[in-house]
């Protein structure tokens, strides 16, 4: 089996849900299940906010001209259905069934039509950053999947690849030093080399993204990514100390 890890960055206006969580950077979308068949999509989707942003997350899904898991760029006549399950102060559960047309396109029918049956999904939606990983047999055309996907995107995101390996290997064994993908790495590098992590910082995440030439939200981004990885792998490594000392 192989993990294939990477990311869409919308640009503004071409995603409904981008658009409300790059306006409460404090908003994430996960998925709790996620299935695809040749016809139709249907998935849980597990949201975290303030109460202000659920609401624009809610009315992102429940009212958007088209369902906002395909890369159409208007309504292409699928017929989409989106439920509440669940709503607290600070999260949201929503349900969604999509019925798709000819002229569809999403990310896992996409998958089905290149990478084969029993394809499985994961997804993390934050600001404009939507990362996709997928599980698969690995005797699929990778390179026809992405360029279908380059396609099917046209200028509405930019695509990034973060991560592709055997899933026996996935973690912490990509060929750089901490696990990370490698434009994660040079993130953390740069921001390291530049004093963003001194304190008083002596420069700020604008600078940087100007320095590295990459948009602010990009860099955001990569960087949460990177340190919530290296703070998972701290902690891990500590439990197996306390383990081993408790051992003996």
């Amino acid at each position: 089996m192989r993990e294939l890890v990477f990311a869409l960055e919308y640009e503004p206006g071409c995603n409904r849900v981008a658009d409300a969580l790059a306006d409460h950077s404090d908003a994430r979308v996960r998925s709790l299940s996620l299935h695809a068949t040749a016809e139709r999509l249907w998935r849980v989707d597990h949201a975290t906010g303030t109460p202000e942003a659920l609401d624009a997350i809610e009315d992102a899904f429940l009212t958007g001209d088209y369902y906002a898991d395909c890369l159409a760029t208007e309504d292409c006549g699928a017929t989409q259905t989106t439920r509440v399950l669940d709503r607290t102060d600070d999260a949201l559960i929503l349900y969604s069934d999509w019925e798709r047309t000819p002229t569809c396109a999403s990310v896992p029918h996409i998958a089905r039509d290149h990478l084969g049956d029993g394809v499985l999904f994961e997804t993390r939606h934050e600001g404009r950053h939507y990362t996709w990983r997928l599980i698969h047999s690995g005797e699929g055309d990778m390179a026809a999947f992405f360029d279908a996907l380059k396609v099917a995107v046209g200028e509405c995101a930019q695509m990034e690849m973060l991560r592709t390996a055997d899933t026996t290997s996935a973690r912490g064994r990509d060929g750089t030093p901490s696990g990370l993908p490698p434009a994660q790495e040079a993130a953390l590098q740069a921001a390291v080399e530049h004093g963003y992590y001194e304190s008083p910082r002596e420069v700020d995440v604008g600078e940087l993204a100007e320095h590295l030439d990459v948009p602010r939200s990009t860099l955001t981004y990569r960087l949460r990514r990177a340190e919530e990885h290296l703070a998972k792998q701290h902690v891990a490594g500590e439990r197996v100390a306390e383990e081993r000392l408790a051992s003996h």
